[in-house]
């Protein structure tokens, strides 16, 4: 067992506000958070061309596996060793479960009923969520006035790119809608139940929860969806394998890196982020038509993001230079 793969006793319990998301911030840190959310931008047009002829438990379960050997080779090349404890494993079953497992299966059973730009919109929700539990519950780090504006204004930058209309066709089907906050309110108690982790490497945490994700999905997608009879396109493979590299094991890995170094609230600004980039990659690789309302969209959702990620000290700052000119 070495120091940087097992955690601590102290692990085990979510960091204190003193510790997570309060050091300095530099360029590699952003870099970082931009980096998480390219590469989960990318989860959209690849999982719709994926799901061409690939169907999707089989998808799921195929991506997940291909991320987790991935990572395992990184590990094997880097010499470090996944746990063999039964607590490590627990840890990361839960944290897949709670970060994936569910809260997909609720929105792809959602979707049936709720429009796909409603779902978006709902979905943003995540940042808003996880201000509420830091400042009601956990109070693991600072939840300031200033990040939850920048989470609100982030999330009306995504309808406005998304479309008005979507917010119109809300409350049409409201037990799926309530299914879809339940899923990013999953999300959100993923993104501090990930803190209790910090002990791990980040790329140990990614494998190990892409692994039990795979493995636990291959069962049904075997009985359910007989993907030895499958007939899969180039470009489908082509997908599932991209996705599982660029969306799940690099992007998994980014998100552990991130939670560490910027915290819940600041790391979840890359969900905002993920909107115009999305957009961006459906317009060259699916050929979608640009939104009408792209630029005043990209204006609030980098107002929410720098509101989320900049230090209060720094804005008081700049709010002072500005005024005395």
């Amino acid at each position: 067992m070495t120091k940087s793969t097992i955690a601590s006793d102290d692990a085990a319990a979510i960091a204190p506000a003193s510790t997570v998301g309060q050091t300095g911030h530099g360029l590699r840190d952003y870099a970082l958070l931009l980096a998480l959310a390219c590469c989960w931008s990318s989860t959209y047009p690849l999982t719709k061309i994926g799901l061409g002829s690939i169907p999707p438990i089989t998808f799921i379960s195929a991506r997940s596996l291909i991320a987790a050997f991935f990572l395992l080779a990184v590990l094997r090349v880097r010499g470090i060793p996944m746990p063999t404890d039964a607590r490590a494993w627990k840890l990361f079953a839960f944290q897949q479960t709670i970060n994936s497992t569910f809260p997909f299966l609720i929105i792809t059973w959602a979707q049936q009923y709720v429009p796909a730009a409603s779902t978006v919109v709902l979905a943003s929700t995540t940042p808003i969520f996880a201000f509420v539990i830091t400042w009601a519950f956990t109070r693991h780090e600072p939840a300031t006035l200033l990040k939850f504006a920048g989470a609100v204004l982030g999330l009306a930058g995504t309808a406005v790119i998304i479309g008005l209309d979507a917010l119109g066709g809300l409350g049409r089907e409201i037990y799926a809608e309530f299914a879809i906050l339940l899923a990013t309110i999953s999300f959100a108690c993923a993104t501090i139940f990930g803190l209790r982790l910090s002990g791990y490497d980040p790329t140990v945490i990614a494998a190990g929860s892409l692994l039990f994700g795979g493995l636990v999905l291959l069962p049904f997608a075997i009985l359910v969806e007989h993907p030895w009879t499958l007939h899969p396109t180039a470009e489908a493979l082509a997908a599932t394998a991209a996705m599982g590299i660029f969306s799940s094991a690099l992007g998994l890995m980014l998100f552990y890196m991130c939670l560490t170094r910027l915290g819940t609230l600041t790391t979840n600004a890359q969900g905002y982020l993920r909107i115009p980039i999305g957009v961006a990659l459906s317009v060259i690789l699916l050929g979608e038509p640009v939104p009408s309302n792209l630029a005043l969209g990209l204006v609030l959702v980098m107002a929410g993001v720098a509101a989320m990620t900049i230090p209060a000290d720094k804005f008081r700052r700049w709010l002072r230079l500005l005024g005395r000119r």
